[in-house]
């Protein structure tokens, strides 16, 4: 997790730090479901890099909003869910979803 001093003093740009960008909020989206491995992620998000989802969960990782458990197996299995403060960002991806589908039905109505 960031230290205090990296964090900015606006609460609206601390929540914009952690899952600004478009790549990071569409992960949580997918994990908000289920833990998803790595490939299954990749395919399911259209245009992602493998270093910009690597990038992308490793920062999420460090700011404590996912998860990456290593089952130990042959072959390699690895999963990435959302921890308990990530399932705290829920809201706002629902909330951005809700507007999603409220701004297509108006530009359907036209």
């Amino acid at each position: 997790m960031r230290v205090k001093e990296e964090l900015p003093e606006c609460p609206v740009a601390t929540a914009v730090s952690l899952i600004g960008g478009k790549w990071k909020l569409l992960i949580l989206r997918n994990l908000k479901e289920r833990p998803w491995r790595f490939n299954e992620l990749q395919r399911s998000i259209d245009g992602i890099s493998q270093k910009v989802l690597t990038d992308s969960l490793r920062q999420m990782m460090s700011d404590g909003l996912a998860y990456r458990h290593d089952y130990h197996e042959q072959p390699p299995r690895v999963e990435y869910g959302l921890t308990e403060l990530g399932t705290k960002m829920l809201p706002i991806v629902n909330s951005l979803a809700d507007f999603g589908n409220y701004y297509k039905s108006l530009i359907e109505q036209k």
